[in-house]
């Protein structure tokens, strides 16, 4: 033997280890996304779910079992200890599907965790029961160790992949599948059935509002807002009813109080009120207003997040990405398999009962089993009984075997003796119905898998309404609605601004997230970041918080052009550039320079008084320039001459009306917000004198300005409006009371803003039923007389039915004992119809001015 050892060669040794590492990492990701974090399609488990599940299975007796017991029933199958199956168990209970649960488990909303497994007990639901076992069905595998079996997965005859909604973080890879409407799903998966379109979205046990504009059927790249239901008490208090999906109230008050340490909203205090219902009240800061609050909330807290689902599952034992339909769509297929398997197995079963029940009823009505007296051994009496069916075989749906045979031999004397003909023809015939009805909904599987559903709908829809409103949101601009907790401040002569420069000029109140604008003599101006000292160039003109896209502030210069010594006018806007680049005002020629600058809110022209230098050639030396001669263009124009010769002096002589008239005003009712750019209902153009008129749902009205930032809740409102104080408001309203519908009319009174005026009793049960701004409306109402009476259609024209009254008034009573259904009709029209005869005389050309006034003149309203 040689002594001689191998050499230790690097590189073959690290390949050995790179092919060990290589094969470990690939068989350790393979397991985590299998057996760990992502979920099978078949049930929509997680494996330590499932043997949750299966564990809770083999210990149900109908009676609630301690957690700490499930946990240690559940190592049986689940090799990765008691935490995590504990943790499994407390949130599957909080989803109050599949598990009943007693004890104290916490609270997601609030964020509270259950009590330990020893003083909580669980048992599985009735639904999960009906749903999720089949022994018949199940495959089974054997558990980790070896003892036990399991199951591969459950037979589950529901999506509860999208009922209950999975998160999960693998190797290179990672799910999030939200969770949906228990009620939704079943009629999504009929619909499927049916080969009718459906459409499925996400349903929170947090409430709240969703916008699933973006959520592309969950699959990867889409993306859902979530945000709180936020209801204001009054203009002082908000209070927050309905938290955000993947948020608690202790988080989001947290992020309500960092807020406003970081200035971004301003509020006095926050308390938290949660018991059964959330509620989180809001005190506002003075001078606070409480919409422009709403949407900092959502702006700068955990009142609306973000959140990108991914749906990711395991398919044919591989990580697939799909949609939220396809899941649902194999969900049902599956549901539909299991069903006529289950159907399968039971139409086998009722003919093996049939099958039985015949050869017995041959066996004794026929005295067969006398034929075996004289047989000396068991062969025989097997031959003679199998001789004694020969003749009845042909009728059965098999062949006859040995064991059947048995079977009929081990029939005891007393119940031959005791054999009823008629009560076995009964029960054969109870059999063959329901093998009927058996084979009838296999040959209907569809029809039968839509009556599970359906069945499903009816058992355990109660309590599992929509919890989350569907809505789209409006895009909340930070920079509008954040609160000034900063303030700007300016160094004209050393060119710099920012919030630090406290010894220097102040200018005005921003936020830290602003954008400035300013403006140099030199003609040129910058917009930049608010900072604490930044440079943006030296003799500053002007500064201001920059608004983008506002069209509305106007820039009115007059500047000269070094290189021509001709001097300029213009007005110009400025709503949108590259930040901290520079821009010019002039033509850009060196030396040019602004001789006149005002920057105005709503387009104001002013009229200024230029003065030329003394030894200047003009004959006219001081004249007058109006800005409003102007037309208003975009930052890069010219502009229009002023004058060739020098200029001594321009002085402000007076201030000018806008120049851009009222603002056009729409209201978009799918959102409640107002808006400029054209969506929803236009409103009409608006003056600074205006307003708004809102009339609610309840029988309130208000007026508002018409700030953009205001909010008007969809569900709540009726009408919004243009105030017009020559229109009245017509309504059909319920007084509680006396159980009288009225119809009014009345003219606005008050003049407050921002507040409600009921103009409905306050008694209780009154309500509005239909409100009007038109000038002659009409309602088509259903009336009963009665309770036995028919239901009546009469058509009132509310003009002639009531006069014009006081907005405390009651109204005109309507003889009705219920009113079914409102509808408002088109308007009637009025049309002025005149006639008038032009009697003239021509008398040298000239004509006489005297005008007769047709005595037939009309007023026909339609």
């Amino acid at each position: 033997m040689s002594d001689e050892t191998p050499k230790y060669d690097p590189l073959q040794q690290k390949e050995v280890i790179d092919d060990m590492f290589e094969n470990w990492f690939l068989e350790y990701a393979s397991y985590v996304i299998l057996e760990r974090a992502v979920p099978a399609i078949e049930d929509g488990l997680k494996p330590v779910q499932r043997r949750i599940l299966h564990a809770l299975k083999e210990m149900d007796d109908g009676r609630f079992n301690k957690v700490a017991n499930v946990i240690g029933s559940s190592m049986q199958y689940h090799p990765h200890g008691d935490a995590s199956i504990g943790d499994a168990i407390v949130t599957m209970g909080q989803k109050n599907l599949l598990l009943d649960t007693q004890g104290n488990w916490g609270d997601v909303r609030t964020g509270d965790g259950a009590a330990a497994p020893r003083y909580i007990e669980v048992r599985l639901s009735k639904f999960a029961n009906d749903v999720l076992f089949n022994e018949d069905t199940t495959e089974w595998q054997m558990s980790y160790d070896g003892r036990k079996r399991e199951p591969v997965n459950l037979p589950a005859k529901f999506p509860l992949l999208l009922a209950q909604g999975v998160e999960g973080i693998a190797v290179g890879l990672s799910t999030k599948v939200m969770p949906h409407n228990f009620i939704e799903l079943c009629e999504a998966s009929i619909s499927y059935l049916k080969k009718e379109p459906f459409q499925l979205y996400p349903d929170f046990l947090t409430g709240g509002m969703v916008d699933v504009t973006n959520y592309n059927d969950g699959a990867r790249g889409g993306k859902i807002k979530v945000r709180a239901k936020i209801a204001e008490i009054d203009k002082k208090t908000l209070e927050i009813q309905e938290i955000p999906f993947s948020t608690t109230t202790s988080s989001l008050i947290e992020s309500i109080i960092k807020a406003n340490d970081a200035g971004k909203i301003k509020i006095k205090k926050v308390e938290d009120n949660t018991a059964k219902d959330v509620s989180i009240i809001i005190h506002l800061a003075p001078n606070t207003s409480p919409d422009i609050t709403i949407d900092a909330l959502y702006a700068f807290t955990e009142c609306e997040s973000s959140i990108s689902p991914n749906a990711c599952v395991i398919v044919d034992n591989k990580p697939h990405f799909i949609t939220v339909s396809d899941i649902l769509k194999q969900c049902t297929e599956q549901t539909k398999h299991l069903l006529q398997r289950e159907l399968e197995i039971k139409r086998h079963e009722l003919k093996e009962k049939l099958l039985y029940s015949s050869l017995e009823k041959i066996f004794i009505e026929n005295r067969i089993y006398r034929q075996i007296e004289e047989c000396t051994t068991f062969e025989d009496v097997v031959a003679t009984v199998d001789r004694g069916l020969e003749p009845y075989k042909k009728d059965f749906y098999r062949e006859i075997v040995e064991e059947d045979l048995l079977r009929l031999l081990e029939i005891k004397i007393k119940r031959i003796s005791k054999y009823d003909s008629f009560k076995a023809d009964e029960l054969m015939k109870r059999l063959q119905d329901e093998l009927a009805e058996v084979e009838d909904n296999l040959a209907n599987i569809v029809r039968f898998t839509i009556s599970f559903y359906r069945d499903l709908l009816k058992k355990y829809s109660k309590g599992r309404e929509r919890k989350t409103e569907i809505r789209q949101f409006e895009a909340v601009q930070a920079t509008v609605v954040a609160a000034n907790n900063q303030k700007l401040y300016v160094d004209r002569e050393g060119g710099f601004i920012g919030y630090g420069l406290k010894k220097d000029e102040y200018v005005m109140d921003c936020s830290d997230i602003d954008d400035i604008i300013a403006f140099k003599r030199d003609g040129k101006y910058v917009i930049t970041k608010i900072q604490e000292k930044v440079f943006v160039g030296k003799d500053i003109i002007y500064c201001s918080v920059f608004r983008k896209n506002d069209e509305r502030k106007i820039y009115n210069a007059i500047y000269i052009d070094a290189k021509s010594g001709t001097s300029y006018a213009k007005r110009f806007f400025v709503t949108g550039i590259t930040r901290d680049k520079e821009y010019d005002v002039t033509m850009g020629n060196p030396k040019s320079k602004i001789l006149y600058f005002t920057a105005n809110d709503n387009g104001e022209a002013e009229t200024v008084a230029v003065n030329l230098t003394a030894n200047s050639t003009a004959k006219k030396k001081q004249f007058d320039w109006d800005f409003s001669t102007l037309t208003i263009k975009n930052r890069s124009s010219m502009g229009n001459v002023v004058t060739k010769f020098p200029i001594r002096k321009i002085a402000f002589k007076s201030a000018g009306k806008s120049t851009l008239g009222g603002v056009d005003i729409w209201f978009d009712a799918v959102i409640g917000k107002l808006n400029r750019d054209e969506h929803g209902q236009y409103l009409g153009n608006f003056g600074s004198e205006d307003k708004i008129l809102v009339i609610y749902k309840d029988g309130h009205y208000e007026f508002t300005n018409f700030e953009l930032t205001n909010r008007y809740e969809p569900k709540e409102i009726l009408i919004v409006s243009k105030y017009d104080a020559e229109s009245p408001v017509s309504c059909l309203h319920y007084e509680g009371e006396n159980k009288i519908f009225y119809i009014k009319r009345f003219k606005i009174e008050t003049t407050t803003m921002d507040k409600k005026f009921l103009f409905i009793s306050d008694t209780k049960n009154s309500r509005l039923l239909a409100a009007s701004l038109d000038k002659y409306p009409r309602f088509e109402i259903k009336t009963k007389s009665d309770k036995k009476s028919p239901i009546e259609t009469q058509t009132i024209l509310v003009d002639e039915f009531v006069d014009i009254r006081g907005w405390k008034a009651i109204g005109q009573k309507i003889n009705a004992y219920d009113i079914v259904e409102v509808k408002m009709l088109e308007p009637k029209v009025e049309e002025v119809i005149t006639s008038t005869d032009d009697k003239t005389s021509d008398n040298d050309d000239s004509q006489n001015d005297d005008n007769q006034e047709d005595n037939d003149k009309q007023l026909a309203l339609f």
